[in-house]
């Protein structure tokens, strides 16, 4: 027994009757003749967004994906950026003409290696449900690695609200004022904004200081309990 797709593409074949895929769903439908629909299985169940209290670097990373456009290609592109919550440094980002499931593995890993220590606990990684986050190469190296992996629930932006704060800079200060004619413009644009965030950008919740500079003046700290930083509930 053929789908509501195929069928519709028989009665074309065989009698010049031509319905789309809505119609011909609609009449199946209604003669109840469906056929049952496949239940998704997920290798790795979703993990819903714990509240917590941050209080230091690499406890809770958020990331997404944004597109930026080749306006000289006619083409889009890929930025995959992880946020430190704590610290607002950018600790890992992509940039390309596809972002598929080993990139975000590979900037990940990266990242990581980059900025945790051995004997510390590795962060928790919240993301959306794109499809390179729920696809089973993330999972099995989020298992393999024992890293926990939150995944927010649909259209809820505001439970990843650091990363996606941070790309909306991103299209206002870089993609909103510059039209990239190659691909090699348009990584160079990111580079640069990448290292300005990080390094010179100053923010009020980090006492004025650039996101780098904040979490260097915090892990300096003798006896950080002496002293104030922002400590933030998210859930």
């Amino acid at each position: 027994m053929y789908g509501y797709k195929l069928l519709a593409e028989c009665l074309w074949n065989q009698y010049r009757l031509k319905l789309n895929h809505k119609k011909s769903y609609r009449l199946c439908k209604a003669l109840d003749i469906l056929q049952p629909q496949r239940q998704k299985r997920f290798k790795h169940p979703r993990k819903l967004p714990e509240n917590r209290v941050i209080t230091g670097p690499n406890q809770l990373w958020q990331m997404d994906i944004k597109y930026g456009y080749v306006a000289g290609r006619d083409r889009h592109f890929f930025v995959l950026s992880i946020i430190d919550v704590f610290t607002r440094v950018i600790v890992g980002y992509y940039r390309g003409s596809s972002c598929e499931a080993k990139h975000v593995c590979q900037t990940l890993w990266r990242a990581i290696s980059s900025h945790s220590k051995a004997q510390d606990e590795l962060p928790v990684v919240r993301t959306d449900n794109g499809p390179q986050f729920v696809s089973h190469l993330f999972g099995d190296m989020c298992e393999s690695w024992e890293i926990t992996h939150e995944r927010i629930p649909p259209r809820t932006p505001d439970l990843n609200a650091f990363i996606e704060s941070f790309h909306s800079l991103l299209e206002r200060d870089v993609f909103g004022k510059e039209e990239f004619s190659t691909f090699e413009e348009a990584y160079a644009a990111v580079d640069q904004y990448m290292d300005f965030y990080n390094n010179r950008r100053m923010h009020t919740s980090l006492r004025k200081m650039p996101p780098v500079k904040f979490s260097e003046w915090v892990m300096s700290l003798d006896d950080r309990s002496k002293f104030f930083w922002p400590r933030k509930n998210v859930k």
